[in-house]
């Protein structure tokens, strides 16, 4: 959402912004938010924890992924530093009834803000935007029509614009979307088979996301093989509570898991995924319930907790699996056999693979996860190496078996980075 760069020293201040912005990860609790200066911490209200991260003369706010106060498993602590050498400071936020509470940020003087920029990360750019763009008025009100498209999303994100606008003034900001990357896809890769028109008049379309993720593993996994991406064939596994996986075919998506909207695709955290459109008409009519409650259960009750009736977390899941726990088993045999089924059909669409890339939670930290999705792909010239899969180290790690064709890497993910060189190239041109 909000990636701040500047230079100057670190300071600390309080800066109180209008705007209720809906952002990231949450303050732990009550007490840790009076702590920080911020009376009470609503139980319907959210907050955000962003990281600053300083070096090489530059600093980049950032903030995550949006969660409910009390839900906080899944949320790393302060993050990576940016560059090799650089420290890490914290700054948090705090989402009130009157708008967006900065409580811990660069001091915001005028010399402070001398070559400062804001990057912010916007979900849906339709196909409007295909490149992360200079944020003018003309911007703001595209990003507003797009909104039905991504209706939690695109209204945050333009809060967060204004609000940092009333923070930063005139400095320079640039929108980095979700779905930019993703622009590549031949109309066979993203069409639906519905009427045209739909498509035509409504947008109606598979435009893909966690576009600023793929982008970067992507270009960092052609920098670690030393090849030029545009004569690579990746496919790019983001797995986390949001998963999506894609195709990227000379440096250009050419397919993509996610859909119109992040629902489709793999099963994720509390995402149903791919579903039979006829289930959602039979739902709503035999639980005699509205759309927006069956957009509940789609969204928020289904994946890996529908399933398991354990946790969202897939740490969680494999706990319980471990333990006997048949559902939470079924969950995870679900996640790792559409991982699998997916990758094996983006191999097909290429015409073969050279490297496959895990990121993201669950893609970096899940060993078990990888080894199955891996496991009997000998056949395509997969194979992993057992030790190293389970000891991954360092931002990038190959886990490739000996002897094998495909390379399999597993790679941190940065999307703040990416969103910070997305900014400055955007106000270089």
């Amino acid at each position: 959402m909000l990636h701040y760069q500047g230079r100057g020293d670190v300071h600390h201040h309080l800066v109180r912004s209008l705007g209720d912005l809906i952002a990231a990860a949450v303050l732990p609790d009550a007490a840790h938010a009076r702590a920080l200066g911020v009376a009470e911490a609503p139980q319907n209200l959210h907050g955000v924890r962003g990281h600053l991260h300083r070096g090489l003369g530059h600093v980049a706010l950032h903030e995550g992924h949006v969660e409910p106060l009390g839900l906080v498993g899944g949320i790393d602590g302060p993050g990576r530093a940016v560059h090799h050498g650089a420290h890490v400071a914290q700054a948090h936020f705090h989402i009130g009834e009157k708008g967006l509470y900065l409580l811990e940020a660069p001091h915001l003087h005028a010399e402070g803000l001398a070559g400062a920029r804001v990057g912010h990360r916007v979900v849906h750019g339709g196909e409007k935007f295909k490149a992360s763009c200079l944020i003018t008025d003309e911007v703001v009100n595209t990003i507003r029509e797009l909104s039905p498209l991504a209706p939690l999303h695109n209204p945050a994100g333009i809060l967060g614009i204004e609000a940092a606008r009333k923070v930063f003034g005139n400095v320079p900001m640039v929108a980095v979307f979700d779905t930019a990357f993703h622009s590549t896809m031949p109309p066979k890769a993203y069409m639906y088979a519905i009427p045209y028109e739909y498509y035509e008049k409504y947008g109606v379309r598979r435009y893909g996301f966690h576009g600023t993720s793929h982008k970067y593993v992507a270009h960092k996994a052609a920098e670690y093989l030393e090849e030029p991406i545009e004569r690579l064939k990746l496919i790019t596994c983001h797995l986390g509570n949001g998963s999506s996986i894609a195709a990227v075919d000379q440096g250009k998506v050419v397919d993509t898991s996610m859909g119109m909207t992040p629902l489709a695709g793999l099963m994720m955290g509390t995402r149903c995924g791919d579903l039979d459109p006829s289930v959602v008409n039979y739902l709503k009519y035999t639980l005699n319930i509205t759309g927006h409650e069956l957009d509940e259960i789609l969204n928020k009750k289904s994946g890996l907790l529908g399933i398991s009736g354990v946790s969202s977390d897939k740490r969680d899941v494999e706990e319980a699996a471990a333990a006997g726990n048949k559902r939470a088993q079924l969950a995870s045999d679900m996640l790792n056999y559409q991982i699998k089924k997916t990758v094996g059909a983006y191999i097909a669409a290429m015409g073969g693979v050279d490297a496959i890339v895990f990121t993201g939670g669950i893609g970096e930290h899940d060993a078990i996860a990888r080894a199955k999705v891996c496991h009997h792909m000998d056949w395509l010239g997969i194979r992993i190496d057992t030790e190293k899969n389970k000891h991954p180290v360092g931002d990038v790690c190959e886990i490739t078996a000996w002897g094998a064709k495909v390379r399999t890497l597993v790679i941190a993910t940065d999307e703040e980075l990416m969103i910070a060189r997305d900014t400055k190239e955007v106000l270089e041109k």
